[in-house]
C-alpha cells in the first residue's frame, strides 16, 4: 500500500511539481491550496507525511503545524517545510513547532525525494 503525502502550497504549479515528483516514486498525494484548507484535509485518513509552504493566505504553514501537532491523530506525522524563508529565526520557529526537516525552494525533486524516504519508514 502506497504511503499518502499531504502537500499543502499556495502555489499550483509548485503543487503539481512536487505530486509529479512524489507520484513518480510511489506515493499517493493530496494537496491542499493554504493552512486552513491543508488542515481540513486531516479528516482521519492516514497521512505518513505532510509537505508545506510557509507563506500562504488564510493560514500560514507555521500556524498550521501547530494546530497540526494538537491532533492526536497527526500528532506525530513528520512534516517538511519547502520554502523560500532561509532565515534561522524562521527555522528555529518551526522547529519548536514539530517541523523534521527545511528545504528552501527553488529544489531539487530527487533532494526532496532523498528527504522524504528518510523521514517516512518503511
Amino acid at each position: 500500500m502506497a504511503k499518502t503525502i499531504l502537500i499543502v502550497d499556495d502555489s499550483a504549479s509548485l503543487r503539481q511539481i512536487v505530486a509529479i515528483a512524489l507520484k513518480g516514486a510511489g506515493y499517493d498525494v493530496i494537496e491542499g491550496c493554504d493552512g486552513v484548507d491543508g488542515l481540513s484535509k486531516l479528516d482521519g485518513t492516514k497521512i505518513h507525511l505532510i509537505i508545506s509552504d510557509v507563506n500562504m493566505p488564510n493560514m500560514d504553514g507555521l500556524t498550521m503545524v501547530k494546530k497540526i501537532k494538537e491532533m492526536p491523530a497527526y500528532k506525530f506525522t513528520p512534516i517538511i517545510m519547502l520554502t523560500t524563508e532561509a532565515g534561522a529565526d524562521k527555522k528555529d520557529v518551526g522547529k519548536a513547532a514539530g517541523v523534521k526537516a527545511w528545504m528552501v525552494k527553488p529544489f531539487k525533486p530527487d533532494q526532496m525525494i532523498n528527504a522524504v524516504s528518510k523521514l517516512i519508514m518503511p
